[in-house]
């Protein structure tokens, strides 16, 4: 069901939109009517605004929606503007070369991780993250490190909004037991993914941190338990550090959309 917000015309036409991406498929007006809270003629009402907008895109023969193209080059204007990733492209390329495994770069959206860029391994290994997908921040690599940097009021606000959803027999399943890695975390600069969001797949992770210490991004190097070990990706923790920190040195003059503010600031 559609989250309806405080923020008028627009925001319900951004809650629809939302519901669109969220299929991951073409989906028909009948299908988006059964998940909305809207009633239909409002619902169609936004529909078709959004068509005409090119925001959606209508297939008359098949009689579905999909995100439109205008809404591509305003997700494109966006990666290239309010993500590391055009930052860290150079960087990442070269940690991936050097380790050879998948190497992802992720930012907090909201409590979650939103992956923006990956680099697959020599022998690319099927997993939950892509570029432009979003997951659990307690239970990935990414996720817990960012947390772990974050002030402590923030942290708490993004804790406080984890499902805590048993994945796999790793999943933390408290607040208490992140709260207690966080805290390793912190003293250690780094931390795993110890098959906690899926089984089989392990990382060692870096956060990205600005120069006075805020949270901007993470980095992780990601196997699977078939390939190696944590002992064996916590030996990439000298080159993660190194590839964090030329990030950083790169990102001095840029302007980060801040998780939760409202306004970008200058790192």
């Amino acid at each position: 069901m559609a989250r309806v917000t405080g923020d008028g015309t627009v925001g319900k036409a951004l809650e629809v939109l939302d519901q669109v991406a969220a299929f991951g498929r073409p989906v028909r007006f009948s299908e988006l009517l059964a998940e909305s809270s809207f009633p239909k003629p409002t619902l169609y009402r936004f529909v078709q605004t959004l068509t005409n907008q090119q925001m959606l895109a209508y297939d008359p023969e098949r009689q579905t929606y999909t995100p439109g193209i205008r809404l591509v080059r305003l997700a494109h204007a966006a990666w290239e503007q309010s993500t590391l990733a055009p930052v860290a492209r150079a960087h990442i390329d070269a940690l991936s070369k050097a380790v050879g495994e998948t190497v992802h770069l992720a930012q907090l959206d909201n409590a979650q991780v939103l992956y923006i860029d990956k680099r697959n391994a020599g022998q690319p290994v099927e997993m939950y993250s892509q570029a432009g997908k979003v997951g659990p921040a307690y239970c990935t690599g990414v996720g817990k490190v960012m947390l772990a940097f974050l002030d402590e009021a923030a942290a708490e606000t993004v804790i406080e909004q984890q499902s805590f959803h048993a994945f796999t027999g790793y999943t933390l399943e408290t607040a208490d037991a992140l709260r207690a890695e966080l805290k390793d975390i912190r003293q250690n600069g780094y931390g795993f993914d110890r098959e906690e969001h899926e089984p089989g797949i392990i990382c060692v992770a870096m956060p990205i941190l600005s120069t006075n210490g805020r949270v901007l991004g993470a980095l992780s190097v990601t196997s699977t338990t078939g390939r190696t070990n944590l002992a064996g990706l916590e030996a990439y923790v000298p080159i993660l550090k190194e590839t964090a920190n030329n990030i950083t040195r790169d990102a001095q003059n840029w302007s980060f959309p801040d998780y939760n503010a409202k306004e970008a600031t200058r790192i």
